[in-house]
């Protein structure tokens, strides 16, 4: 297992849409290992795969908000189902140090592919519903900065490339 240094805007890679994975490989349960690692230790909650230049429909999150939370890696994962909207703030492993509020579903419904092959479904909301709306969106070539009104997305650029 390796911690891989986490692509930052405006890396072009972050804006690839990742391909779709058809081959459950022991190569692939290896990069899931390494994007635990990697979030881990960048201290984030979710990570794409893309995020690590790696263009593969594949996200791994943790919340931490249990003890002894287990990381919960997705293969091609997809909303399926949205409601109801809400506002909160969201930080960016790709954006470090930039936040900002973004309105995103407040209950969604995600399908995907376990690492063992195995269909899965959850109906989620809050902080989890935000998160796999996020690192789905990372997958389609999304970033936080694309949610912002166009006045907000042009300072954040002349602030953000300045750095």
């Amino acid at each position: 297992m390796a911690i891989h240094s986490v692509r930052r805007y405006p890396d072009p890679v972050l804006r690839k849409v990742a391909e779709k994975v058809t081959d459950l490989s022991v190569e692939l349960c290896k990069l899931s290992q390494d994007m635990i690692e990697t979030m881990r230790a960048a201290r984030g909650v979710g990570l794409a795969a893309n995020q690590i230049g790696v263009p593969v429909r594949i996200i791994s999150l943790e919340l931490g908000l249990e003890k002894e939370s287990q990381p919960l890696v997705l293969v091609n994962p997809e909303i399926v189902q949205l409601t109801s909207e809400e506002t909160a703030e969201e930080g960016c492993l790709s954006l470090p140090g930039f936040y900002e509020t973004v309105k995103r579903a407040r209950q969604v419904l995600v399908k995907a592919v376990t690492l063992e092959g195995k269909e899965f479904s959850m109906e989620c909301e809050g902080l989890l519903a935000r998160a796999f709306q996020h690192e789905i969106d990372h997958l389609n070539g999304i970033l936080l900065v694309d949610h912002l009104s166009p006045v907000k997305r042009q300072l954040f650029r002349k602030e953000y490339m300045k750095e």
